[in-house]
């Protein structure tokens, strides 16, 4: 199952909105078939994996990180293919939420094949957790923030200079990381500050583009940033509490798409609306505390950089209210990993 999530990944930032999936037919205990979902639309991880394995798939294991669907979309339904296959036994991490693809386990017993369910699950939720919350929550997308900060939680110097706080792995890493969202946000103080591109710029280039946002209050961004400039080319939306002015005005010109919402969860609403179910926020301070006093955050990607920048440079979070430590949540850790001279861990909320 762990080679099976593994395989899984490679279809991140290509198969959305549909999961990644991975498959490993094992017979007497040697992998003989492989797979994975690679692109939107075309064969699933199972199909793959039983016609590598061919006639060694009869009477043997399959290992599936996802219940094959049993339903006819783009491609015909897995459970068919695993049925037909003569497989006497498979193993699999997670059920299907969708109500329309699920059923594969029930439909498989039924035919007499031995199937056992919750193999590696954790693993398996954090991998699609996107997926799992647009099935379980359709009021807004999956949030993740992504902040890269000093030893002493600064994402800043005293001059508001962040580039660059992590090295060239960690910054290409988070260039992979953005392929696989449907949005990619920041608040308008970063904006300003920073005039990120907010694109995807690695290898690995997403099937789409993800969206550009900006949580700003007075829609004030100068028409001189690379997300006003480049409009008309990546779609940028910006929510204000005051949509209209000279600010608003300009920005729609340049074809920034500027909506008027009040608060966080009426933007968040809106991008679900506009079929956005997985959204990642790389700052600033002020917008990190507001996401998490509202409750917002279900992912933490917090980068941490070998350097001190001391007590006025500025915070990775603002704004967001203590707690007694008793009282404070304790997040899930998903992973920890080098990534150069940088330390990343990756917190999802219980």
């Amino acid at each position: 199952m762990a080679r099976a999530l593994e395989l899984a990944w490679s279809g991140w930032g290509r198969v959305a909105p549909n999961p990644m999936v991975g498959a490993v037919v094992l017979r007497d205990g040697e992998a003989v078939g492989e797979g994975w979902h690679a692109e939107f639309g075309e064969r699933h991880a199972e199909p793959i994996a039983l016609d590598m394995a061919g006639a060694g798939a009869r009477g043997a294991t399959l290992v599936v990180t996802l219940e094959p669907c049993v339903h006819q979309g783009k491609q015909p339904p897995c459970v068919d293919r695993v049925l037909a296959s003569g497989v006497a036994r498979v193993v699999v991490a997670l059920t299907d939420p969708n109500p329309v693809a699920r059923g594969g386990a029930a439909r498989l017993r039924e035919q007499g094949v031995a199937v056992e369910c919750g193999l590696l699950a954790a693993e398996a939720a954090a991998q699609n957790a996107a997926f799992l919350h647009a099935h379980r929550d359709g009021t807004r997308p999956f949030v993740a923030l992504k902040l890269a900060a000093s030893l002493d939680g600064r994402i800043a110097d005293r001059a508001g200079h962040s580039r660059w706080i992590s090295g060239p792995e960690a910054r290409d890493w988070v260039q992979w990381l953005r392929a696989g969202y449907d949005a990619i946000a920041v608040g308008g103080a970063t904006a300003r500050s920073d005039d990120p591109s907010l694109t995807v710029r690695g290898t690995l280039q997403p099937r789409r583009t993800p969206l550009r946002v900006v949580f700003s209050r007075r829609a004030d961004l100068p028409a001189s940033l690379v997300l006003a400039r480049t409009a008309a080319a990546v779609p940028t939306i910006v929510f204000a509490e005051q949509s209209e002015g000279e600010h608003a005005a300009g920005l729609r010109a340049l074809g920034v798409e500027v909506v008027g919402e009040h608060g966080l969860s009426a933007g968040m609403t809106a991008l679900r609306a506009r079929a956005v179910t997985s959204l990642l926020v790389e700052g600033g301070g002020q917008l990190a505390g507001a996401l998490l006093q509202a409750g917002l955050v279900d992912r933490l990607y917090w980068m941490t950089s070998p350097v001190w920048l001391g007590d006025d440079g500025v915070p990775a979070v603002a704004g967001h209210e203590g707690a007694p430590l008793a009282d404070a949540p304790r997040w899930r850790i998903v992973e920890r990993r080098a990534l150069g001279e940088d330390t990343l861990l990756v917190a999802d909320r219980t």
